[in-house]
């Protein structure tokens, strides 16, 4: 079998493989992007229908192109993924669709990598894992399969249309729950929503997005926090133009909201005792928000209009201030549950000592403790804003110095003789 070589190989074609591919090329790094399926391929077949950017075009994209819509308005999945095409041509990335990394690890008594794929054998000098957070989707198994209730994760949901008659229960309250659970309510159906904790900021306050806000207070170049407490889920939308996420008028427009999940036991859920906790936690996360904002514009002057109404916490609803403990799922009548409850890594094709008890990857900034293998878009990587499209270009951006200056170091090993020491 032939075997190909390559200085950098890139796995993943997302929007980290192709940031750091722009880079790479724009230092002049022979590189290969593989992708097991289609570019950003994600975007298209994990997503559900309606699915647009959390993020205004304007903010969520890469230095080098705009989105051709509305700046301030939430491209869907289809355009995103047909951004991250448009962008990886604009500079010519070297990508290989279809084919799947099944094996890498270093060569014994070499530098570099040996590569198995599902087409063909590679080695490189060096790895770029940029395959991303969401990985492998987290089920929790706390409700058997075989009791008639159909369930799936978030990234198997498409559409109301999709589920069968009845009630549904969405377990989680990030991004992915909180809009799901929103667009099953305006279909006209019956939705349980389990809330745990979360932050929820504003869509927008005073005129302004909240990720303009998070620039000019600094939010998003905070850096990474300590290992284990990294994830925070968020709960904001672009649907419908974009809204602020609020429980309350969830409840208000008949959502009923529920305690952490718990366990299961003859059809009967449980939940914890935590709704009032966590949907205080989310009020004070966007309350500060808001008095950041206003100390800001108060500090320098900024002319943009009041909004005292954007303080106003509505009432508790009696799913709140009664919070349910227990739910008999046929009493019910659910007959659907959607696991929204977040990835687990997944890099069992890649054989080192990088990953801590949990898979996850060890890396100071996305180097790790092993010469030549690079990771990329992680959340946290370096700082709050390294999982968004825009963030992950200047992580990017670090990686391909940090391959640079080490073939810099490798050269001019190979090209000097060795020097002798002088001694006295």
């Amino acid at each position: 079998m032939t075997v190909e070589t390559v200085d950098t190989l890139v796995i993943g074609a997302g929007q980290a493989g192709i940031a750091v591919s722009e880079h790479l090329s724009a230092q002049g790094i022979e590189h290969l992007v593989l992708e097991r399926h289609r570019i950003a391929e994600r975007w298209r077949s994990e997503r559900w229908d309606s699915l647009v950017m959390n993020g205004p075009a304007w903010h969520d994209r890469f230095p080098g192109l705009e989105f051709a819509s509305d700046p301030d308005g939430f491209p869907g999945k289809e355009d995103v993924a047909d951004y991250f095409v448009s962008y990886a041509e604009k500079f010519g990335a070297p990508i290989r669709c279809g084919v799947e990394v099944t094996n890498a690890q270093r060569i014994v008594g070499q530098s570099g990598f040996r590569v198995e794929t599902s087409d063909s054998v590679i080695e490189a000098a060096n790895i770029v894992a940029a395959t991303g957070p969401f990985q492998k989707p987290v089920m929790p198994p706390i409700v058997p399969n075989d009791i008639g209730v159909m369930q799936m994760h978030s990234t198997g949901y498409r559409n109301p249309d999709q589920l069968p008659d009845g009630a549904i229960l969405v377990v989680g309250a990030g991004s992915s729950g909180s809009q799901i659970a929103d667009e099953l309510l305006r279909s006209g159906r019956q939705v349980f929503l389990s809330v745990g904790p979360h932050d929820r900021p504003p869509r927008r306050y005073r005129g302004r997005d909240f990720c303009w806000w998070l620039g000019v207070l600094g939010k998003w170049d905070i850096a990474a926090p300590s290992p284990g407490t990294e994830h925070v889920t968020i709960a904001v939308s672009g649907a419908e133009g974009g809204k602020t996420v609020d429980f309350r008028r969830f409840a208000e427009r008949g959502m009923t909201l529920l305690g952490r999940t718990e366990g299961f036991a003859d059809g009967v859920l449980s939940f914890a005792d935590d709704l009032a906790k966590n949907i205080a936690h989310g009020d004070a996360n966007y309350l500060s928000v808001l008095e950041e904002a206003d100390a800001h514009i108060d500090r320098y002057g900024l002319d943009l209009p009041l909004e005292p109404d954007a303080k106003i916490i509505g009432p508790d609803p009696t799913c709140l201030s009664d919070p349910i403990r227990s739910l008999d799922l046929v009493a019910q009548g659910i007959t659907s549950i959607i696991w929204a409850t977040g990835f687990a890594p997944d890099y069992n094709w890649l054989k080192a000592d990088v990953f801590d008890t949990q898979g996850r990857p060890q890396h100071v900034r996305g180097v790790t403790s092993e010469p030549g293998l690079y990771f990329l878009g992680l959340p946290w990587q370096s700082r709050r804003g390294s999982a968004f499209i825009w963030g992950v270009w200047h992580d990017a951006k670090y990686i391909a110095d940090q391959i640079t200056k080490s073939r810099a170091y490798i050269e001019h090993h190979a090209t000097r003789p060795p020097i002798a020491e002088t001694r006295s």
